[in-house]
């Protein structure tokens, strides 16, 4: 269950989109990852023609905000490309303004990791029986759980620092929270025994 929950990831969905409105989907991709993505709007009729003003403005942006697919006013559309950064990329669709207002229903198929491979066209290019398109598959996985073991490694050190140093901080602010509390009392036990003492009290 823990190998399969690893394999990394087919995100295959149908969304719908106010006119005039915007939509965005985010995919965590790991560095140097291939990615493939496949939109389309679909046809509120179909068997006849999609109406004219049906069109999408389609952005796919980097965790540091570099552009990797960007089209205007189609109504369907692919990209692919290679991860240069690890992190959350993100899929925007924009719906243009309609009169009167309508909802746009989106087709995506975006696939990244080992399910980006299209391994039918591997078959027939390689005219290798299925066996070893099989095992070819089963190769990449387990390259692609390799891969994710060491990414999770490289979190939980990261997380492990973060703690360290969260707790080294909690530590000296503990101790400079217990200096002034025992400073303010010292003040105070002066500031009474001065003050009795000058009204003689002492």
């Amino acid at each position: 269950m823990l190998v399969v929950c690893m394999w990394k990831v087919v995100n295959c969905m149908r969304f719908d989109i106010e006119s005039g409105h915007s939509k965005c989907i985010t995919e965590d991709i790991k560095i140097n990852a291939m990615t493939v993505g496949k939109y389309s709007l679909v046809n509120p009729k179909e068997g006849y023609p999609m109406p004219d003003d049906y069109k999408l403005t389609v952005k796919v942006n980097s965790p540091q905000g570099h552009n990797y697919h960007h089209s205007d006013h189609v109504d369907s559309g692919n990209f692919a490309f290679t991860a240069a950064e690890s992190g959350d990329y993100l899929a925007c669709f924009y719906a243009p303004e309609l009169r009167p207002p309508r909802t746009l229903v989106i087709d995506f198929d975006w696939r990244t990791g080992v399910a980006a491979k299209d391994w039918s066209s591997v078959a027939k290019k390689g005219s290798i029986d299925a066996m070893e398109v099989e095992l070819k598959k089963l190769l990449d996985k387990v390259a692609s759980i390799h891969e994710e073991m060491f990414y999770l490694r490289e979190r939980e050190e990261e997380m492990q620092k973060l703690n360290r140093s969260t707790n080294s901080k909690m530590g000296t602010f503990s101790f400079l929270s217990l200096l002034i509390c025992l400073s303010v009392a010292g003040l105070q036990f002066w500031h009474l025994k001065s003050f009795f003492e000058r009204k003689k009290l002492l």
